[in-house]
């Protein structure tokens, strides 16, 4: 998949009291908390969840994987305050054989506050050692994200 700023997938969510400092500025850290939520409603978008473990039903395939992040950045473009209504586009920057870039576009109207990636790997955990190892990931995920952006 090469990579691309279409987003498949756009989250919107507030900003809240808690994520921010005493001057009502949203904590650098709550993007990378932003990035995080929208990926899980992305799933759930989608008829998945992020952690199969707890599911009614898992598949055995999907009941052992796991989405460990290996990387994540943010770049900052301005700030975010209370109560700012916030857009999350998430779009495939890159789908490999065993993870996913996704790049994140954080808006408030039409002011983009951030961009940030994050780099995840679908991995098995051994239920007897909890190791975490890279896997392939699932046919059904691979082919919807191919599906909505080739």
């Amino acid at each position: 998949m090469s990579e691309s700023s279409s987003p498949i997938f756009t989250w919107e969510r507030r900003v809240e009291f808690s994520e921010t400092d005493a001057a009502g500025i949203a904590h650098f850290s709550s993007f990378f908390l932003y990035m995080e939520q929208a990926e899980h409603a992305l799933f759930r978008h989608c008829g998945w969840t992020i952690f199969p473990f707890r599911s009614e039903g898992a598949s055995s395939e999907s009941a052992a994987v796991s989405w460990p992040r290996v990387h994540c950045s943010c770049d900052f473009k301005s700030p975010a305050f209370f109560e700012d209504q916030l857009s999350v586009d998430l779009s495939i920057e890159r789908l490999g054989n065993t993870s996913i870039t996704y790049r994140h576009l954080i808006r408030r109207d039409g002011t983009i506050l951030a961009i940030g990636r994050v780099t995840t790997v679908c991995s098995r955990i051994d239920p007897q050692t909890h190791q975490m190892t890279a896997c392939p990931i699932p046919e059904r995920i691979r082919d919807r994200f191919q599906a909505e952006h080739p």
